[in-house]
């Protein structure tokens, strides 16, 4: 069951997105589990939305790969994230 992984991140910038993008590499070392990303700056901050094929495969990432370089960018802070078992998945044009 795939799982959708949504995260809010207030203090992070674009900048600092594209910084831990660049040094993570999901896009060309894609990550176990990945299947869907998307992220954008809100008014109320960036957030990230995520489609995974489990949460332990989210989890893996995130302490292996992705917590490491954030805390070497400089991001001090924590998102809040949400993990929720997929109902439906429709994606004709990815």
């Amino acid at each position: 069951m795939a799982i959708v992984m949504s995260m809010h991140w207030p203090e992070v910038t674009v900048d600092q997105y594209e910084q831990v993008r660049h040094r993570v590499k999901w896009e060309t070392e894609v990550p176990a589990g990945a299947k869907f990303h998307v992220a954008w700056a809100g008014d109320d901050g960036f957030h990230v939305l995520d489609l995974w094929d489990s949460p332990e495969h989210f989890h893996s990432f995130a302490e292996r790969r992705l917590m490491p370089v954030v805390q070497q960018v400089g991001i001090t802070t924590q998102p809040k994230v949400v993990i929720s078992n997929a109902h439906a998945v429709f994606a004709p044009n990815v």
